[in-house]
């Protein structure tokens, strides 16, 4: 009889989250003293796309397959699409609102983006959380692209606010940022180590529409306000393939 692997302990899926966690502070702090280009931004954003697409591709889709639940993974796939939307709803209701005004970019505090990157990189902290849930190997493919991920949200943070005090904000906000993400992989940890195969695969289900969304309507669509080059196109499927072969040397 073969022993099945042993999941990951909290506190290993703790020290795992650290690592992106370290990465959007250091996102905003590098963007603090020198904002990358559009060109080097979008580079990025294909890449994290590529690597997204290939552990949603190779580790999370298969094992959403296997259990062979269909109805359960609709019912959690529609959830997270429905949620995604409504996340997106929200940035955009609370953009159009600030608009009229002229204290927010004076204050250097735009809370429309904070409020969304907030939900954002909590539900990118959950779904860590819930790929280690799954397995040990699922949990590091998906922390090796969310890393990616997080490192632009603090760029993007901090190129979006100005004043004397933005470096204080930024460090401040990624900071606050980095906690909301080890929480919710804590979390996602904690409460799903020991779910049921239903509950795991809706939840998974839920995952898989959260990061096809990330990739397709927010990664790629920004990278693409930059004229598209073949070095550009091509970061994509770097990324893709650099998640494939760390994958198959695992």
């Amino acid at each position: 009889m073969s022993a099945q692997p042993q999941p990951l302990s909290l506190l290993g899926v703790m020290m795992c989250a650290a690592v992106p966690a370290a990465a959007v502070v250091l996102g905003g702090v590098v963007a603090v003293v020198r904002t990358p280009g559009p060109k080097v931004q979008s580079a990025v954003q294909h890449i994290a796309a590529g690597v997204l697409f290939a552990a949603l591709a190779t580790e999370l889709l298969p094992d959403v397959i296997h259990r062979r639940l269909p109805w359960v993974t609709f019912g959690g796939f529609a959830l997270g699409v429905v949620a995604m939307l409504l996340l997106k709803a929200l940035a955009k209701r609370l953009e159009e609102r600030e608009e009229p005004g002229e204290e927010t970019p004076q204050s250097g505090l735009p809370t429309s983006l904070l409020l969304a990157s907030a939900l954002d990189i909590s539900l990118d902290g959950l779904l860590i959380g819930v790929s280690f849930a799954a397995g040990e190997r699922q949990g590091l493919l998906i922390t090796i692209a969310m890393t990616l991920e997080v490192l632009f949200l603090g760029v993007a943070t901090a190129a979006a606010m100005r004043g004397p005090r933005a470096g204080r904000l930024v460090l401040a906000t990624t900071i606050s940022f980095a906690v909301l993400l080890t929480a919710g992989a804590g979390i996602g940890a904690y409460f799903l180590a020991a779910a049921s195969p239903i509950v795991l695969d809706g939840v998974l289900s839920f995952g898989v529409a959260a990061l096809l969304y990330l990739v397709t309507e927010e990664l790629l669509t920004e990278a693409h306000e930059v004229d598209e080059t073949p070095v550009l196109t091509s970061m994509f499927f770097v990324g893709f393939l650099a998640l494939l072969t760390i994958e198959m040397m695992v």
